[in-house]
């Protein structure tokens, strides 16, 4: 494969000034990480407690007590603590950051002598230290820990936790690899790659990159790890409320039921699925392994192309969290945990950074834009950990089918693995808007930002802004007070029937590679490009494969998929239909859906009287009469907001005129 330099982006050296996401970038600032420094110091009225921070303080011997969580709950902190790097590039707040520090210190406080790292084993088995990587998420909560080290140096520049994890890294490396000594196993949960990696690329110390090697080439050969470990720890199992030792048997949940390099389907728990392409395509991309390459190509179109919503949700059924087969794709029983389309966003970073081809920066966008945006509520205290695309909240307390799904976000959750990613991510949001290549200047995403990167040999200072994602036009200016030769590649996103560029005024022409425009030349203080996206309302058609959106038909404009929502169309959702000719209206959205755009289009109720009162079944008569009504489509990820109530992305799709 073409191997081209690829160069970080210097949070410090970006500002996100967008209207819309500058605002949720606020709003994690000023209300959510505090909210969720509260929630991990357990301060939140009528939640299931946390006990993280005294977890931590447990294990470095500051105060008696017993562990209280999940077996992972240490990543909640460092997910915590990445986040809070990420937003003092932003803003320095130097309070929090004394709290922050308070926190790595009582992290290497909790630091055993040699090196290792986790609340739950220190405090409750120290004896049964990776025992049971099937199960038991010590090299999970390790590569978080690490990922927190790596930003925090990164944000503020201090050592001091970088410094901690490198002790971790050290140690399993010291414990896990080939040699006779070594135990030769592989995390039952995948992220330990992905952190080394992360590591790797700000240490530049070759053990971490050949440990992750070590973890991906290892994972599922034969005789199975897990198996073996199983047979050494007496055949007991972490998790039996789920029956005895069904990770360890179900070994494709975990991606180790093949090697890698064999596997042909996304398959299993869907946030460890990405989590661990996140890592093999960024070993693959730096080791310049070609069979690793291939086994992310083959993998992500299987995903992207059979198993993917609409909203960018990926993982469809609860049992697993995981992915089923191939074009099942329920829309009220899906989970599309907010994990996992963080994690699809994570991946196709990567895959970004190996090869520029816009089906990546495509599927970034409709995750961020609906799934991950939708996982947090607008007052920033709310989250879903499910996000369906139907909901019929009179069926949820009846229908065990139903009792992963939320109809109203929750305050805080038992296993809090979302908030904090949801946090991270979008503090971390300007690694995912430019990919800088030594060929070219990628840009990904039209968010808002003023930034300075590298460009060849050169800085290239840009300036992007617009009221992206509700208008149509994108504008970059350059900043820089020198001539710098280079190419920009903007993205032509799936969604836009006919982009057009201007340069200072003037139509431009560039070669459109894989989905990237590219324009080459030398870029002068002044120029400016203006990037028009005409964003008509689209109509949505499911693959004929798809059982579950035949004779449906969901609304999107621009990257937004929009949705019906009870507080506006009234219950009864099923019984709406949008006629095949109805022409969707612009609205503005008023009180909390405010500076949102909203659709209307006349449509049809399937009516009846007092329906309550007729029999189940009717033969040779439709027992509801069509009636014109007016239907109000509002952004997916805002659903939710106003109350309780129904909900449902894929509308039935009626022929003729309304």
């Amino acid at each position: 494969m073409t191997q081209h330099v690829v160069f970080d982006v210097d949070l410090h050296r970006l500002k996100i000034t967008d209207t819309f996401l500058g605002q949720y970038q606020r709003l994690v600032r000023d209300v959510v990480i505090p909210y969720q420094w509260d929630a991990l110091n357990d301060r939140i009225p009528d939640t299931e407690p946390s006990h993280a921070i005294e977890n931590f303080r447990i294990a470095a011997g500051q105060q008696t007590g017993e562990f209280y969580g999940m077996v992972f709950q240490d990543s909640d902190v460092a997910k915590w603590l990445e986040a809070v790097a990420w937003s003092l590039c932003q803003k320095l707040d130097a309070e929090l950051e004394h709290i922050a520090d308070g926190v790595i210190e009582l992290v290497a406080a909790a630091q055993c002598e040699d090196g290792y790292l986790n609340t739950w084993f220190t405090v409750k088995a120290p004896e049964q230290r990776w025992s049971n990587l099937a199960e038991c998420h010590e090299l999970y909560c390790a590569g978080h820990m690490i990922e927190a080290g790596v930003a925090f140096f990164q944000a503020t520049g201090k050592r001091r936790l970088l410094d901690v994890v490198c002790r971790l890294a050290d140690h399993i490396d010291h414990v896990f690899g080939p040699g006779e000594n070594q135990l030769q196993g592989y995390p039952g949960h995948p992220e330990i790659e992905l952190a080394l990696m992360r590591l790797f690329d700000v240490t530049q110390e070759p053990r971490y990159r050949e440990l992750t090697h070590f973890f991906v080439t290892q994972r599922g050969q034969s005789p199975h790890y897990y198996d073996e470990e199983y047979e050494k720890r007496g055949k007991t199992s972490y998790w039996n409320t789920y029956g005895p030792a069904w990770m360890v048997k179900d070994k494709a949940y975990s991606q180790a039921h093949l090697p890698l390099v064999e596997q042909n389907q996304a398959t299993g728990h869907a946030v460890r699925f990405v989590y661990l392409m996140t890592g093999v395509a960024h070993l693959a991309r730096l080791s310049e392994d070609e069979t690793l390459r291939q086994s992310c190509l083959r993998l992500w179109q299987d995903m992207a192309q059979r198993q993917m919503y609409i909203t960018g949700g990926i993982g469809s059924q609860s049992s697993g969290e995981a992915f089923s087969s191939d074009y099942d794709l329920p829309n009220d029983t899906v989970y599309a945990e907010s994990c996992a389309s963080i994690g699809l966003m994570m991946f196709a970073r990567r895959m970004l950074e190996m090869e520029a081809d816009s089906q990546y920066g495509d599927a970034m966008e409709r995750a961020l834009y609906n799934t991950v945006l939708g996982g947090m509520a607008l007052d920033g205290k709310h989250f879903f950990y499910v996000n369906p695309l139907e909901v019929q909240p009179k069926a949820v307390p009846f229908n065990h089918v139903y009792d992963h799904i939320k109809p109203v976000r929750q305050r805080w959750f038992g296993c809090a693995c979302c908030p904090p990613n949801i946090a991270r991510l979008l503090t971390s949001l300007g690694h995912y808007i430019y990919t800088p290549r030594s060929d070219a200047l990628y840009v990904n995403l039209y968010v808002g930002n003023e930034a300075e990167l590298v460009a060849g040999t050169a800085g290239l200072r840009l300036r992007m802004s617009g009221n992206y994602p509700w208008d149509e036009q994108v504008t970059l200016s350059v900043l820089s007070p020198e001539p710098v030769t280079h190419t920009l590649a903007l993205r032509l996103p799936d969604w836009c029937p006919s982009p057009s560029v201007t340069l200072n005024g003037q139509p431009v022409q560039g070669d459109v590679v894989r989905g990237y425009l590219h324009l080459q030349r030398t870029w002068r203080e002044g120029d400016t490009l203006c990037l028009t996206l005409p964003m008509p309302v689209r109509r949505v058609y499911g693959n004929p494969l798809v059982r579950h959106q035949a004779g449906k038909v969901a609304l999107q404009r621009g990257p937004v998929v929009y949705c019906l929502e009870e507080a506006d169309n009234g219950a009864q959702l099923h019984n709406l239909w949008l006629p095949e000719n109805a022409v969707p209206r612009l609205l503005d959205g008023t009180a909390s859906l405010a500076h949102k755009v909203l659709l209307q289009a006349e449509g049809l109720r399937y009516q009846a009287n007092q329906p309550e009162k007729q029999a189940l079944w009717r033969y040779d008569a439709h027992p509801a009469t069509p009636v014109p009504q007016t239907l109000t489509f509002i952004p997916w990820f805002a659903w939710a907001n106003r109350g309780e109530g129904e909900m449902r992305v894929w509308v039935n799709e009626a022929p003729g005129p309304a």
